[in-house]
């Protein structure tokens, strides 16, 4: 069971993500903006945060340099309906684990969480050796 941030201000795609998690046995934490997603990664950091790109206050793309700029380890899946390879590559470069196209499809979502909890695990287990 992993800790996840769910971060869209469209609370029919929160629900729809959290859903789907949820159904893994997952515990779920949502965010509504990239200001509230970066609190809540500092009150508690999550094993993995979805993170929409195009919200109000701060956005996806704004949060993804702020935690690369701090060097934190947690992995982000992208969710956005912005299917531009260059935004994809944008958001790879700025250290997102995954990509996900709107809406979410379960199998994807699954999928996705799966690769970013075994990056988790590798990093740390890097950290212990």
């Amino acid at each position: 069971m992993a800790n996840i941030l769910v971060t869209d201000d469209s609370s029919f795609l929160r629900r729809r993500t959290c859903s789907i998690l949820k159904s893994g046995g997952h515990n779920i934490t949502e965010a509504v903006n990239g200001i509230e997603c970066m609190n809540q990664i500092k009150q508690g950091a999550p094993d993995v945060v979805f993170l929409d790109l195009v919200m109000p206050e701060m956005d996806g793309l704004s949060v993804l340099a702020a935690l690369k700029e701090q060097a934190h380890p947690v992995p982000v899946i992208v969710l956005t309906a912005d299917i531009q390879d260059t935004i994809r590559d944008e958001c790879l470069q700025l250290g997102a684990v995954g990509f996900i196209n709107k809406p979410p499809k379960e199998a994807e979502v699954l999928n996705a969480l799966d690769v970013a909890l075994n990056k988790k695990a590798a990093l740390c287990s890097k950290d212990v050796v």
